[in-house]
C-alpha cells in the first residue's frame, strides 16, 4: 500500500470508530462522472456510485452550476422558518411524476432513514394505528426505527439491544429461493393471525427491488395481491425507493413499472446527485394527516441540495437517462449471461433496467472478484443475505467506452476466479 494511504489509514484507526466499516483502504482525491482518482493519482472506474447516489455521475456540470448559483444566494434559512420557492417547485415536480393515485404532496428531509421514519409517522397519523410490516432481507436504514424495519440482523441490528416494538417481518417473494407469491402473502396473513391484528397495522413497507437484500425484484402479481389485501384491511402501502429511484431501474421510480400504486413513496440517494436530500411523496389526504410541526427538520430540504435535485431531474430528462439505464443494463446482462454459461459459480442474474446483480455460490467468490476488480481499477459492491451477490450501480452517464472497459475487467476477474 502506498505510504500516503498507509499514513491516512493509521490516522483513521486512531481518530474514528471501527463501527464505521470502510471498504477501500485508499482515499479519494477527486472525481468526475464515472471516474475517481485517489491521493496517489490512481484511477478507478466507479461501478458503486456512492451506493446508488450518483445516477447522474460525479460532479455533473449542470449540478455544479445549479449549486454554485444557489451558493451566491443563501445556504440555509430552515424551510420551516423562512421558506423558499425552490422547495415548493421541487415538490410540484415530484408530485407530477410520482406514481401515486390522485393528487399528491411531497415533503423533504435529509437522509433515506429520515424519509422512511417520517413515512411511518405519516401512516400512523393517518390510520390511527401503530403496526408496521416489512420484509426479510429488506434494508431501510440505521436509525432505531429503521433498524427494526430492516430484515437483517448482522451487521445492522446486532449488539444494539431491543428494537422498537410494533414491527413485524413477512417473507419477500423470491421464486428462486422457494418463496412464491402465495407463500409471501401467506406470511403476511400469518402475522395478522399470530402477531398483530390487521386492524392495528398502519402500513406495509417494501422495496420494489431489494437493495442490500440482493436486488430481488418484486413480482407484479405480488403487488397486485398486496394492494387487495391492504385495501381489505385499510392498510397503507409504502414503497421504499431510496435506492431504486431516479432512473436506476429504467423508470423515474421503480413503481412506474407496475400498475399497482403505493400510498406513500420514500426517496433519497440519487435525488440529490451527491448532496444530502430525501423526501416522502404520497396521496394528499394521507400526507396532510400530521398536524403542523409534526414533520420537518432543521436541515430538511436544504436549499443547496434542493438546487441539486432540480438539476438532477433536468439531467435525467434532457439526457434520457431512463432510456440509457435500459440500454446499459441490457448490455451488462448480456455479459453476465455469458459468464453464467462459462462459470458454474453463477447462481442467478437479476435485473431491472440498470439495477443489476449477479449471485454467486459463496461470499468468498464474490469478494475475490471484487478484490481483483479494485486492483485493476474497477470499484464494485457486494450485497445479499450472505454477501455472495455482486451489484452494479455505475453512473448512468458513464461513457460507453469506459463502461465496456469496466466489463472487461469484470470478465477477467470471473475468469481468474473460475481458474482458482
Amino acid at each position: 500500500m502506498d505510504s500516503k494511504h498507509s499514513a491516512l489509514n493509521a490516522r483513521k484507526l486512531k481518530a474514528t470508530p471501527r463501527g464505521v466499516g470502510v471498504m477501500c483502504q485508499w482515499y479519494a482525491e477527486k472525481a468526475e462522472n464515472s471516474t475517481i482518482w485517489d491521493a496517489e493519482g490512481n484511477q478507478y472506474t466507479d461501478f458503486a456510485g456512492g451506493i446508488a447516489v450518483l445516477n447522474t455521475g460525479h460532479r455533473h456540470p449542470k449540478i455544479i452550476a445549479a449549486v454554485t448559483e444557489q451558493l451566491t444566494k443563501f445556504t440555509h434559512t430552515a424551510y420551516q422558518v423562512v421558506p423558499y420557492e425552490s422547495y415548493v417547485s421541487l415538490a410540484e415536480r415530484i408530485n407530477a411524476r410520482a406514481p401515486i393515485a390522485g393528487e399528491a404532496k411531497t415533503t423533504f428531509f435529509s437522509t433515506g432513514a429520515e424519509a422512511v421514519e417520517n413515512a411511518v409517522k405519516i401512516a400512523r397519523s393517518y390510520t390511527g394505528r401503530h403496526g408496521i410490516v416489512t420484509f426479510g432481507n429488506g434494508f431501510h436504514g440505521r436509525s432505531f426505527m429503521t433498524m427494526a424495519m430492516t430484515g437483517k440482523t448482522a451487521p445492522y441490528k446486532r449488539d444494539f439491544g431491543v428494537m422498537p416494538s410494533g414491527v413485524f417481518h413477512a417473507r419477500y417473494p423470491v421464486e428462486s429461493k422457494g418463496i412464491t407469491v402465495d407463500a409471501a402473502i401467506e406470511s403476511i396473513e400469518d402475522i395478522f393471525a399470530e402477531d398483530i391484528a390487521a386492524h392495528d397495522v398502519a402500513a406495509i413497507v417494501l422495496e420494489p427491488v431489494q437493495g442490500e437484500g440482493g436486488f430481488n425484484v418484486v413480482p407484479a402479481e405480488f403487488l397486485k395481491r398486496l394492494r387487495a389485501l391492504c385495501d381489505q384491511h385499510g392498510i397503507l402501502i409504502i414503497a421504499d425507493e431510496v435506492q431504486t429511484g431516479f432512473a436506476r431501474t429504467g423508470k423515474l421510480f421503480a413503481m412506474d413499472h407496475y400498475e399497482t400504486k403505493a400510498d406513500l413513496i420514500t426517496m433519497a440517494k440519487s435525488l440529490g446527485g451527491g448532496f444530502p436530500i430525501s423526501g416522502v411523496v404520497g396521496r394528499a389526504e394521507v400526507m396532510d394527516a400530521p398536524n403542523p410541526g409534526g414533520l420537518g427538520g432543521t436541515y430538511a430540504g436544504n436549499p443547496v441540495a434542493v438546487a441539486s435535485a432540480h438539476a438532477v431531474l433536468d439531467v435525467i430528462e434532457e439526457e434520457g437517462l431512463c432510456e440509457r439505464a435500459n440500454v446499459l443494463g441490457a448490455e451488462l446482462v448480456e455479459v453476465l449471461n455469458e459468464l453464467k454459461q462459462s462459470s458454474s459459480t453463477v447462481q442467478e442474474i437479476r435485473a431491472l433496467g440498470s439495477m443489476v446483480a449477479i449471485e454467486l455460490e459463496t461470499a468468498d467468490q464474490a469478494k475475490a472478484i471484487q478484490n481483483y476488480a479494485m486492483q485493476n481499477g474497477l470499484l464494485i459492491l457486494t450485497c445479499g443475505r450472505y454477501g455472495n451477490v455482486i451489484r452494479f450501480l455505475y453512473p448512468l452517464t458513464i461513457p460507453a467506452e469506459q463502461f465496456r472497459a469496466g466489463l472487461n475487467i469484470l470478465k477477467q476477474g470471473f475468469a481468474l476466479s473460475a481458474a482458482a
